[in-house]
């Protein structure tokens, strides 16, 4: 008896998807960034912008996290808990501050001097800092806080070369003509700054704490 053989084809239809010109594929997004690196994703065609839109951190890379630290109270002719006691006199003689220094922007540099402190401890510097976060209280009799004198402040420390020519940029202290800063670092950190009612410590207009990312070696 003759058996048929009947053999079935299976048809297999790929089908086809149209995407909208100019729209990302899996196939031209970026890629993450290497283990143990971390890539700052920066503003496009800006030669010295102040902060990145984000960091991308690859993975297995150590970081170190500080808390949330203030100025010092370093000025002992002011009265203690005034936020004038809060000036650093290494950095103001005698807690007099230039002409257009702001109270804020005084602290400011205090307590990034003392942050670059924290960080020298762990082996690490100013430039290996990818995300900070900032607390500003407002100055007695002031009704907003002082942003503009916090960003002086930071731009001494953080963000002050030219991402074009490698160059420093000059850095205002105060109202005084731009000068070199006090730290050239091209390190531009995620960032974000906050107006809040009290910090914890009488006499504090600004509060920082950063994450900084240990070297590749």
């Amino acid at each position: 008896m003759k058996r048929k053989l009947l053999i079935g084809f299976v048809v297999v239809v790929i089908a086809s998807c149209s995407f909208t010109a100019g729209a990302a594929g899996w196939w031209d997004r970026p890629k993450p960034p290497r283990p143990g690196t971390v890539v700052p994703v920066l503003p496009a065609g800006q030669s010295n912008p102040m902060i990145a839109n984000g960091v991308g951190i690859g993975a297995n890379t150590p970081v170190y996290k500080t808390s949330g630290l203030g100025p010092s109270a370093l000025n002992t002719g002011a009265p203690a808990g005034s936020e004038a006691s809060y000036v650093d006199t290494v950095v103001f003689p005698g807690g007099a501050l230039p002409a257009g220094v702001t109270i804020t922007e005084a602290q400011g540099i205090n307590v990034l001097r003392r942050i670059g402190e924290n960080l020298h401890a762990q082996g690490l510097s100013y430039a290996d800092v990818y995300t900070m976060r900032v607390f500003l209280q407002n100055p007695a009799g002031a009704a907003t806080a002082d942003f503009a004198g916090w960003n002086r402040a930071y731009r001494q420390y953080f963000a002050n070369t030219d991402l074009t020519t490698g160059r420093y940029v000059p850095v205002p202290l105060g109202t005084a003509a731009p000068a070199k800063p006090f730290v050239v670092n091209e390190a531009r950190p995620s960032r974000f700054a906050l107006e809040i009612e009290n910090l914890p410590v009488n006499g504090w207009l600004v509060e920082v704490e950063v994450d900084a990312a240990y070297p590749a070696r």
